[in-house]
């Protein structure tokens, strides 16, 4: 009875599920961020991509 009653007043594993919740609180505010900016970036690489294709190239190009 005795080990029983001390394995519920164990609390060592705590620290570990404290930080594996904040772990994983941090990782998804991170993907909450990163999503926006993560797709304005595509759609500015896709404009400077399209004006790089317009420019002429060469020494005749002036």
């Amino acid at each position: 009875m005795r080990r029983i009653l001390g394995f519920f007043h164990n609390d060592d594993g705590a620290i570990t599920v404290d930080w594996v919740v904040l772990s994983a609180a941090v990782i998804g505010l991170g993907m909450v961020v990163l999503m926006p900016v993560a797709f304005s970036t595509e759609s500015s690489t896709q404009r400077i991509a399209d004006d790089i294709e317009t420019r002429a190239v060469g020494y005749g190009s002036n």
